[in-house]
Formats: C-alpha cells, sequence, structure tokens
C-alpha cells in the first residue's frame, strides 16, 4: 500500500505542477487504493449496478457482480444512473492561507474538485464548475464529454482566491439557478457565521438537491502549533491582532472543534454529506467520502 499512499499525499502533489497531472495522479492512487481494499469491485457496483430489490425483474440480475460479491444487483439504466455535478469553489482571501503545508486550502481543495471531476466524466455523469465569492463569479455549465476534463481543469488553473465571501447569498443564486435535481459539491473554509451558510444548504436540500460539503482548513488553522506571540491577519479585512498563542490555544482550539461540530451536527440532521478536512491529509479519505455518498443515493 505504500507505493499506493505516496499518491494521495499533499506533498507530492505539489510537486507535479501541471492540475492535469496531479488529478490524474490522485485518481490512480485512488483507485489503486480502492482495489487493494476491502471496496474492491466497488467502483464497478456504484457505477453501473444498484442493489436488487423487491419488485425488480429478476431477468435483470447481474450474475457476473452476484459471483463476485455473492449479492444480487441489478444494471442500472443510463436515466437512473446519471446525476449533474456541480463543483462549487470558493474564491474567498482566507482560502490562499498556507502555514507550513505544502498546499494552500484553495489549492488542496482544487486538487480535489479535479480528482472528483476525473471521476464523474469517467462516470460518464454532467459535471460544471462555479465559482463564488460575495455572489455567483462564473459558470461553467455541466458536460459528460471527455474534453470537459480540460475545460474545468483549464478554468481552474487560472483561478486565485482574491474575493470576499459570501458563501450563504452565494448558495442561495446557485439554489435558484439549478433546473434539475443535481449533486453540489462545495469547496469551501466556511469562516463565517456559520447559520446563513446551513439555511442556503438546506435551501438547496429542500430544492432536491445533493450536497456534498468539503470543509478544507489549514492543517494549522486545526492544530494550533504556534508559541509565544503572533500575530494573526484576517486575509479579507487585513485586520491584525497580536496574541499569546500559549494562553490563547486551549480557546482556540475549543472554539475551533464547535465550530466544526456545529457543521457535523447540523449537516446530519438535514441528511447533507459534510466531510471536515485538513491540508495534511492525504486526499483519499474524501474521495471515499464522495463515493460512499454517490452509492447511498442509489
Amino acid at each position: 500500500m505504500a507505493a499506493v499512499e505516496k499518491y494521495l499525499k499533499p506533498e507530492v502533489i505539489r510537486q507535479i505542477s501541471r492540475l492535469d497531472l496531479r488529478a490524474q495522479f490522485i485518481v490512480k492512487g485512488f483507485m489503486q487504493g480502492l482495489h487493494a481494499s476491502p471496496f474492491h469491485g466497488f467502483s464497478v457496483e456504484f457505477s453501473e449496478h444498484r442493489k436488487y430489490s423487491h419488485g425488480d425483474n429478476p431477468q435483470d440480475i447481474d450474475w457476473l457482480v452476484y459471483a463476485k460479491t455473492d449479492k444480487y444487483y441489478v444494471k442500472k439504466f443510463e436515466a437512473e444512473t446519471n446525476i449533474t455535478g456541480y463543483l462549487a469553489m470558493d474564491l474567498s482571501g482566507s482560502m490562499a492561507y498556507r502555514y507550513q503545508n505544502e498546499l494552500s486550502k484553495f489549492e488542496y481543495s482544487t486538487c480535489l474538485a479535479a480528482a472528483l471531476c476525473y471521476l464523474m466524466v469517467h462516470q460518464q455523469d454532467p459535471v460544471g464548475l462555479v465559482t463564488f465569492g460575495e455572489k455567483i463569479i462564473d459558470v461553467l455549465p455541466p458536460k459528460s464529454k471527455r474534453q470537459q476534463i480540460g475545460n474545468v481543469l483549464s478554468h481552474l488553473a487560472r483561478l486565485k482566491p482574491r474575493a470576499k465571501t459570501d458563501i450563504a447569498t452565494s448558495l442561495i443564486q446557485l439554489a435558484a439557478m439549478l433546473r434539475h435535481s443535481s449533486l453540489v459539491m462545495i469547496f469551501s473554509d466556511l469562516l463565517v457565521d456559520p447559520e446563513p451558510v446551513l439555511a442556503a444548504m438546506r435551501r438547496l436540500k429542500h430544492g432536491g438537491h445533493e450536497v456534498i460539503v468539503f470543509h478544507v482548513l489549514d492543517q494549522a488553522e486545526v492544530d494550533f502549533p504556534f508559541d509565544g506571540l503572533v500575530e494573526l491577519r484576517d486575509p479579507e479585512t487585513q485586520e491584525r491582532i497580536e496574541v499569546d498563542a500559549d494562553g490563547f490555544r486551549k480557546d482556540y482550539l475549543k472554539a475551533i472543534g464547535e465550530f466544526r461540530e456545529t457543521y457535523k451536527r447540523e449537516c446530519a440532521k438535514s441528511r447533507i454529506d459534510y466531510l471536515p478536512l485538513h491540508t495534511g491529509m492525504p486526499f483519499d479519505k474524501a474521495l471515499m467520502e464522495y463515493l460512499l455518498s454517490r452509492r447511498n443515493m442509489g
């Protein structure tokens, strides 16, 4: 497994300059890891099959899958397999933050979004891109053709986080824009008041959309590895404050833990998939969570 794991580490990904190669590298490692794990064969099931249920035609049972898994699956028809995906990318200034890790929050999110784009197009699912700051900035309409990978990746590669953010307003705009049931994958540090954001996520969910939240923080924002007097700067307002890190650490860790727990608890209530990540984590956990979410929809 050591050879597989190297594909999924942010410090290795950083050494690859082109986003398309980064994405291929991550997906290759993930798929190898998948086939070396208890989920062997899982990607085939997820892409083309669903579990047999009462009322299904027994003639639709795939006996090859039964021989491999000892479970009854029926082949999905294209109409019930495909779901339209939107990669919703936060361009707020805080996403550019990087302390000591190889990738900033934005770079980490971009690599993950690129890998998910590869996976969705591989499954022949249409996928598009939405970028937002204080409002929606840009939209690439979803397509399932292979050239869409290039369209999305070239757009992602040109992006720079610099905007102020209003996540709630942007998600409400997105909810109003979507005409059909979709899968919305949100990449953000969510460093704003949670209540309006959660209300906007619920609006998406109540509109018939599946929502997966990739909550990406810098590892330093999670662990607070600072000592002595440190100056903290708000990347959007440029406001600076000086704090005694040793005296501040306990309160900070409690606050960030409660912040993430709020999202975890409230998203669970609304059946929104929430995945807390930081920039030191390998990409496979996030990709597996995505795959599990997709299977649960079936």
